[in-house]
């Protein structure tokens, strides 16, 4: 029971950090790719510009709900979309498994209570209660990589347009922050 009792705590521990180096990676890897995407001024009658976005953010979001990944393909995020599917890959894999081995120990915990009603063998309880919860954990793994998928999508169909070249203070101005204590 013990060890039983370590393996859940690890496996918990490995699984929140899966899901915070998910987190990590699909914020952080637009920044670490950042292009250059100019504006679209569209002028109207006379001076005034009105700015015109190039995506569509809600598109995009259909795009992913759809095929998880779609929407960073269709907001050129190439890299973006191979983690996701590496994460949503694994994460299905493993809630197979588990969902495997739940249906193997609940057979085995129902023949145990048909040979033996009084006294069922329980580590066949305890390791389909196991294997539930890991099945558990890992559908909500699923639905939270989807749900991180079409946030990440909306995100970037937004910021699209976002120009990273232009300085807002003028060439050769340096702002820095010095704290003194």
């Amino acid at each position: 029971m013990k060890d039983y009792l370590i393996y859940l705590k690890t496996s918990a521990k490995t699984i929140i950090n899966t899901s915070l180096l998910i987190a990590i990676i699909l914020l952080g890897t637009d920044s670490v790719f950042a292009q250059s995407r100019g504006l679209s001024p569209k002028t109207d009658a006379g001076d005034t510009a009105k700015f015109v976005m190039k995506k569509s953010a809600w598109g995009a979001v259909l795009r992913s709900a759809v095929i998880p990944g779609w929407g960073q393909i269709y907001n050129e995020s190439y890299v973006k979309v191979p983690v996701i599917w590496g994460f949503l890959g694994y994460f299905i894999y493993e809630w197979k498994n588990n969902n495997d081995s739940y249906k193997n120990y609940r057979d085995l915990y129902s023949a145990s209570l048909v040979d033996n009603p009084l006294s069922p063998n329980s580590s066949y309880l305890n390791a389909r209660e196991f294997y539930r919860d890991q099945r558990d954990l890992f559908a909500v793994f699923i639905g939270l990589v989807y749900l991180l998928n079409l946030v990440d999508s909306y995100v970037d169909a937004q910021l699209f347009d976002f120009d990273v070249r232009q300085n807002q203070f003028g060439p050769g101005t340096n702002v820095s922050l010095k704290i003194r204590f």
